[in-house]
């Protein structure tokens, strides 16, 4: 009997690509020349809970319920654990929106999977930094588990 991958992992470019790629990711987001790119992403201005660090991120945007939420499992999440202000860049306006922290695995899970039904299972994994098993949208319980083993969270952003 072989151990089977799990149905979702983890999936992002390489940190030395993304230090390169992202000061012109967040550049292009401010200017008319990023088309529909400017719906699909968004740049997130805050300061650190702690360290009082300024940090500007280009992530990618996803709508569920007319909610705008970041999914990641990146460190600077941790910045919005018990809410936190931050300016949004999302489709070329600047709004000051108050991200919350959401780590509940079964919640995140609920929304990623909503977001990769929404996206279908090529776009899904491109736009949410994960690789997929199987070319379908994993189910629910694969979601969780996932959220489970590779402590992924979502951040829920709302007008502040």
């Amino acid at each position: 009997m072989t151990d089977q991958s799990p149905a979702v992992t983890i999936s992002h470019p390489p940190e030395g690509v993304l230090r390169a790629v992202n000061p012109a990711v967040k550049f292009l987001l401010g200017t008319p020349l990023a088309g529909g790119l400017r719906r699909q992403m968004m740049v997130l201005n805050f300061t650190g809970r702690k360290s009082g660090r300024q940090f500007s991120i280009p992530v990618s945007a996803h709508q569920v319920d007319n909610n705008l939420y970041a999914l990641a499992s990146a460190g600077w999440t941790a910045n919005f654990r018990d809410g936190a202000n931050a300016e949004v860049l999302h489709d070329g306006r600047k709004t000051t929106m108050r991200g919350e922290l959401i780590r509940d695995p079964s919640t995140v899970a609920n929304i990623s999977h909503r977001v990769a039904e929404s996206y279908g299972p090529a776009r899904a994994q491109r736009m949410m930094g994960l690789k997929f098993r199987d070319n379908r949208t994993p189910t629910l319980e694969e979601f969780i588990e996932a959220a489970q083993r590779e402590g992924m969270r979502a951040v829920k952003f709302t007008p502040a």
